[in-house]
């Protein structure tokens, strides 16, 4: 999407405004279908350096997810999901739930919502 849904900028300044992590959100992005939680981008670099730094081998990494002292920009243009899905067939990947980072002008289009699959 060459031209960032204003609606969808507008619940991601949100959720950076107000330091919010319960608004579920399902994208359409080229090739995938992404399914999670909106994060504010400080939590998300927050929550990823963490990982890196858990793990002996990508620990180096871990000192890029400093948030930037001059915080996030005026107006989003990524937004960020923990707990992310990627919906292939009848499953999601991974199955607990990742870090995913979206340029919000690639979104084809959304939902409000965590979708999910159900044997019932």
């Amino acid at each position: 999407m060459s031209n960032p849904d204003g609606l969808l900028v507008d619940i991601a300044a949100m959720v950076e405004s107000e330091h919010s992590n319960q608004m579920s959100l399902t994208v359409v992005v080229p090739g995938a279908v992404i399914t999670g939680r909106l994060a504010p981008v400080s939590l998300w670099w927050e929550r990823v350096a963490e990982v890196l730094q858990a793990s002996e081998h990508l620990k180096p990494f871990a000192a890029l997810f400093a948030p930037p002292a001059e915080g996030p920009p005026a107006r989003p243009t990524h937004l960020h999901l923990h707990r992310a899905k990627i919906l292939q067939g009848n499953f999601a990947l991974p199955h607990t739930g990742g870090m995913y980072r979206i340029t919000i002008e690639d979104i084809s289009s959304w939902t409000i919502g965590d979708l999910g699959y159900s044997d019932t």
